[in-house]
């Protein structure tokens, strides 16, 4: 979107001067009233037509039989009527020019005839190119500082405050009423807000990024369902970061397509929710999971910048006029990942100079004497420049309700240093968070929602958008069998343990590759081998190997006659120290993506993994070792042999180029297991599995002739 696209697009949208409404209603129980009185209320200074040809007037308005009726071309059309008669203003609206309609109708979305039809038609009015359309299932846009109230969402009956800083877009029309009224409760005023629907045309990423040129704007929240347009909201996240205005999400949903294209490990592990969290991470979006962060962490977010590198576990001092409320913050600072630190012991000689005794526990309990200012100022001052903490948290208690001039004002005065400083206010005490809120603090009404937003704000960094790539993929795929999926693995420059394939028809002489030695069918199309009693372990001689053939071929034909049974693939069994699982695949929405995980048949029931967008570094790669559990005992815990880390670093890094594999039709694959041998050793894929597109260049089908290799290399 050029820059005078999203000016023009801005104006229309946000700060229209003529709107009109299509379908209102003179009936106050109807949703269809609400926007014509909305924008009386909030004494929308702007011109209102009505479009409803089956009323003389609505709400003491003419009201006209269409838009062509109307003595000027609105710039913003709302249409309140059903889908089918949605779709005609639509292109009327096309026909005469209106730069923006929004649609407030559902009934495009779905797998009936008609909502396809519907879908289609839409299509086409938004790919004529005159008129953007906002929706279908949008519930409007709101501009508090235009006073432009133009929504059919009922939490907009009442007055809201005004000249905030804060752009709301939300997937979800429902949400932005229920961040409007608990904003308004909170006291946290909102710029603009935006109910984008199901996005036929207009994404939640290109309206935010039409926003963000203009001063007002100091923030972002996103409420996410999906991930949809996501080359739109890659293009916003890089434009804020630039402009250095914080954006954080609030995301949920499940993607039913992952599932369905998913034939791996892989696609299990890296679902909908994995991969919205690598994507927004690499965005440089903070995700909160709470919806009271999602309002109140937004001072701490704009200070983002000035508090050095992301650290995914902050360490945060905690000072309170209260051990209660004091131990809840602890306790859910831990739990959500960062570290409650006590004082060094330098630090507690400082605070005892000050006349402040402490104990030697991790909270800073201050008793009542914290209600007087300069205790709890003298107290802050002294942690808010010690070395050991990235965060203070001050919590004040029932003093914070009664007094807060006393129990609050030293937090306020203590701010603006080079450490992030936030609140918890452990009684109901409106005025003690108006006060910090005022003073540019982020001030929580829950301990839960504190600790989520400093570990989220703290884990955010800047955006990596270099590697995100959305991509189209066919949906028609096929699976390659082992000896062929290695191959990819090569060239990728992964080792693999010696195989050979065989014929299943026998006689076997001398099993061809060193004992013991892992037997599995071998045929293209198959993901998981075990589940077809196909994979036999432990084979020792000759006999050992007719006897497994015998028992996957049996066992195969009666699990899934289907199945190829005419090859195996023996391999030699190396052993290691712990088990890891690689994968990439596209996902239809964010592009390519690479896991690791903790390996075995039960990665899926473990789920311990780390999923980032693809290509990765090498330092991303040491960070998402880090994050999987399972490998903290091979970095030598506990005394344990370390495990060749190093070499599974490499690995991540290699398998996240299969993104440039793309272009030649390969969309997932996954080592499963990986082993990770002892330090300086090595790893080595003992399985295999890569499902590419469906195209000329790619077949899958053919048998390949039987073929010693060693580890490493690969046969022909």
């Amino acid at each position: 979107m050029s820059p005078d696209g999203g000016e023009r697009l801005y104006r229309a949208l946000m700060r229209p001067q003529t709107v009109a409404i299509v379908g209102a209603s003179d009936d106050p129980a109807k949703t269809t009233s609400r926007p014509l009185r909305n924008l009386a209320d909030n004494n929308w200074p702007g011109t209102v037509y009505v479009v409803n040809p089956n009323r003389d007037t609505v709400g003491g308005r003419r009201a006209y039989d269409s838009l062509a009726d109307l003595p000027a071309v609105p710039d913003h059309v709302f249409v309140l009527t059903g889908a089918d008669p949605a779709i005609e203003a639509a292109r009327e609206c096309s026909r005469i020019g209106v730069p923006v309609v929004t649609i407030m109708a559902d009934g495009f979305v779905g797998g009936s005839a008609d909502a396809r039809r519907r879908m289609t038609s839409l299509e086409q009015v938004a790919a004529a190119g005159r008129t953007r359309v906002l929706g279908p299932s949008s519930l409007g846009v709101v501009s508090t500082s235009q006073r432009l109230v133009l929504t059919a969402n009922a939490a907009f009956s009442e007055p809201l405050p005004r000249d905030g800083g804060i752009f709301v877009a939300s997937q979800s029309g429902s949400a932005i009423g229920a961040l409007a009224s608990r904003g308004k409760d909170a006291g946290i005023a909102f710029h603009s807000m935006v109910s984008t629907g199901s996005e036929i045309d207009l994404s939640l990423g290109e309206v935010c990024l039409a926003a963000v040129d203009d001063p007002e704007v100091t923030s972002y929240i996103l409420f996410l369902e999906n991930l949809s347009h996501a080359g739109d909201l890659a293009a916003f996240a890089r434009a804020a970061a630039d402009r250095g205005k914080p954006v954080l999400a609030y995301k949920l949903g499940r993607s039913d397509a992952a599932a369905e294209l998913a034939v791996s490990h892989t696609g299990a592990l890296a679902g909908d929710d994995a991969i919205a969290d690598a994507a927004l991470r690499d965005l440089g979006i903070t995700r909160v999971h709470t919806f009271d962060a999602l309002l109140e962490a937004h001072p701490l977010a704009r200070r983002a910048r000035t508090l050095g590198a992301a650290r995914p576990a902050p360490r945060v001092a905690v000072v309170s006029t209260t051990g209660g409320g004091g131990a809840m913050m602890v306790d859910c600072l831990a739990m959500a990942g960062a570290e409650p630190t006590r004082p060094s012991d330098q630090t507690r000689a400082r605070l005892a100079d000050a006349g402040i005794e402490t104990g030697g526990g991790t909270l800073v309990d201050l008793t009542l004497a914290g209600t007087r200012y300069e205790v709890m100022k003298s107290a802050l001052d002294i942690l808010l420049t010690a070395p050991e903490f990235d965060a203070v948290v001050a919590v004040p208690g029932s003093s914070a309700r009664f007094h807060p001039e006393h129990a609050v004002k030293p937090i306020v005065d203590a701010a603006g240093g080079d450490k992030a400083l936030v609140a918890f206010v452990v009684p109901s005490a409106p005025d003690a968070l108006r006060m910090l809120r005022g003073g540019g603090i982020s001030a929580f009404r829950s301990p839960e929602s504190c600790a989520d937003a400093i570990v989220s704000v703290f884990a955010s960094r800047a955006p990596r958008l270099e590697a995100f790539s959305p991509l189209r993929v066919s949906t028609t795929t096929s699976v390659l069998d082992e000896q062929s999926s290695y191959r990819v693995f090569a060239d990728l420059g992964i080792p693999h343990a010696p195989f050979a394939v065989l014929g299943t028809a026998g006689p076997f002489g001398e099993i061809p590759v060193t004992t013991p030695a892992a037997v599995k069918i071998h045929a293209a199309g198959l993901a998981h081998k075990s589940d077809l009693g196909g994979v036999v372990l432990g084979v020792e001689d000759t006999a050992g190997l007719t006897s497994a053939v015998d028992t996957i071929v049996s066992s195969v034909r009666r699990t899934d006659p289907t199945v190829p049974t005419d090859q195996i693939l023996v391999q030699q069994m190396v052993r290691g120290l712990g088990e890891a699982l690689i994968g990439f695949r596209v996902d239809p929405d964010v592009g390519p993506i690479v896991l690791l995980a903790a390996g075995g048949v039960l990665a899926e029931l473990h789920k311990d993994r780390s999923v980032r967008l693809a290509p990765v570094d090498p330092a991303t790669a040491q960070e998402m070792i880090d994050e999987v559990t399972a490998f903290r005992a091979l970095a030598g815990f506990r005394g344990l042999p370390k495990g060749d880390l190093t070499a599974l670093r490499d690995a991540v890094v290699a398998v996240s180029r299969a993104a440039d594999l793309v272009d030649s039709g390969v969309v997932e694959l996954e080592a499963n297991p990986v082993m990770v041998c002892a330090e300086g050793q090595g790893v080595f894929a003992v399985d295999a599995v890569v499902r590419i597109a469906q195209t000329d260049r790619c077949d899958s089908t053919r048998s390949t002739p039987a073929v010693v290799v060693t580890a490493g290399t690969v046969g022909p």
